[in-house]
């Protein structure tokens, strides 16, 4: 990945969980390719039900396992049949002529495996701290730190609406653009949602959180026409958390609960995923699903158009000028990164740099 700050911090930090897909997309006995970090990744559930991740590349000849066949136990290479667990461990080399096995360990052979969990449906998988080389164990680390905390829905585990779109721009701009308090008047041009003519002053209290800040829980804005359609008490809570994950947990009275959950995760320099997914307890919500999947797609591009915009910008300009007070989670972004970084070249505590704060805006 491109180096996008000055100091050489990484756009996108290793040593961290990152949301791979949802894994309502991945059925029993099957693997699919990924790319993550401009590393090839193969992510598969076997017949029982468990994710797995190895690295998308035999160790013999290069070529993807992805081109190759699963079946629920073992992945066998397309091209000289090499099988390997999902532990990424060799299992079988088909042309070893028996007095030759002996003096092969197969054990020492491996698709290099990542740490590789299913928390509520969604699969993330761990970038260790080394870039990749061939061999065994070659993702790095055991999986250290939890996941991103995401809030459970009891009456309703698997979630509604799970959309990945894929946006042409640099990580960092992404995730900026994820936690941009400002841009949702133009951005998202919609009848129920707020206009631009109806700007309103905002007043969010923050507060620093695990490895990233928390919008502290308040009521949602009273001008967008959505938040108005629903009836009972509201409020809401966001929390962001490197590598670039936003949660968004709203209560609707004494019952109901809506979470999202939108995750950038870095395919290459100028390529990054945006996955985005909701999930819910109110009964209404799932009848009208047909409506609130075209309306979310809808709002999903809006986003990935800007993005796409702005990266023809960037071709000429790096202009980044952040100002007070709507462009100061993008400021702790970068300073979270940087900390991040610090803490383990100096191999000590992460010291979260966000400070307890009210930001000001209007939108």
């Amino acid at each position: 990945m491109a180096e996008a700050q000055a100091g050489g911090v990484p756009a996108a930090p290793r040593g961290l969980w990152y949301l791979a897909m949802p894994g309502t997309r991945l059925r029993r006995g099957t693997a699919v390719h990924r790319t993550l970090l401009d590393e090839p990744v193969l992510i598969g559930r076997d017949r029982a039900g468990k994710v797995f991740a190895l690295r998308d590349i035999c160790p013999h000849r290069a070529m993807p396992l992805s081109a190759g066949r699963f079946d629920g136990e073992t992945v066998t290479c397309a091209y000289h049949g090499w099988q390997f667990g999902t532990d990424g461990v060799c299992r079988a080399i088909p042309s070893l002529v028996e007095d030759a096995r002996d003096s092969v360990r197969l054990d020492r052979i491996g698709a290099g495996p990542y740490p590789c969990r299913e928390a509520q449906h969604l699969v993330w998988v761990y970038m260790g701290n080394d870039h990749l080389g061939d061999g065994a164990g070659a993702g790095g680390g055991d999986g250290d730190g939890d996941l991103p905390a995401v809030p459970e829905i009891p009456a309703r585990g698997r979630p509604g609406i799970a959309e990945t779109l894929y946006l042409d721009c640099h990580y960092d701009d992404a995730v900026i653009g994820l936690i941009d308090p400002a841009h949702g008047a133009y951005v998202h041009r919609n009848w129920w949602w707020r206009s631009s003519k109806t700007l309103t002053e905002k007043a969010k209290r923050y507060a620093p959180s695990d490895l990233g800040f928390t919008m502290v829980r308040h009521a949602p804005s009273a001008n967008s026409r959505i938040i108005r359609m629903l009836r009972g008490e509201k409020t809401v809570e966001i929390g962001f958390r490197l590598p670039g994950v936003r949660v968004e947990h709203m209560t609707l009275g004494d019952r109901h609960t809506y979470v999202g959950v939108t995750a950038m995760t870095p395919i290459s320099e100028y390529r990054t995923a945006m996955h985005h997914v909701m999930y819910w307890s109110h009964p209404l919500m799932t009848l009208a699903k047909p409506l609130v999947v075209p309306v979310t797609r809808n709002f999903l591009n809006q986003d990935r158009t800007a993005m796409n915009r702005q990266r023809e910008g960037r071709k000429k300009s790096d202009a980044a000028m952040l100002l007070p007070d709507a462009d100061t989670p993008a400021k702790w972004y970068l300073a979270l990164k940087k900390e991040l970084a610090a803490a383990r070249a100096e191999g000590r505590a992460f010291r979260n740099p966000v400070p307890e704060t009210v930001l000001r805006w209007r939108s």
